[in-house]
């Protein structure tokens, strides 16, 4: 069982912090629920998205620096 993760907020998705950093996850990675999976940059203002799940495998829906739309699946997590 899957659960899907969605973009709280209109905008564009970075899956790392910096363009030098490593992702906060990658693809088969296990998350907790409190876990920041990613960062929706509207504005110039970056919020965090977190995982609201726990599970042991994540897999991404759309890539670095995609545009995304409020409540569009990001990414899932195996149960």
């Amino acid at each position: 069982m899957s659960t899907e993760i969605k973009s709280p907020l209109p905008g564009v998705f970075y899956r790392k912090p910096s363009p030098e950093s490593a992702p906060f996850k990658n693809d088969g990675d296990s998350v907790a629920a409190d876990d920041v999976i990613g960062l929706v940059e509207v504005m110039k203002s970056f919020h965090e998205v977190k995982a609201g799940v726990a599970g042991k495998g994540i897999r991404f829906a759309i890539d670095d620096a995609d545009a995304v739309m409020a409540g569009q699946v990001i990414a899932e997590v195996e149960a």
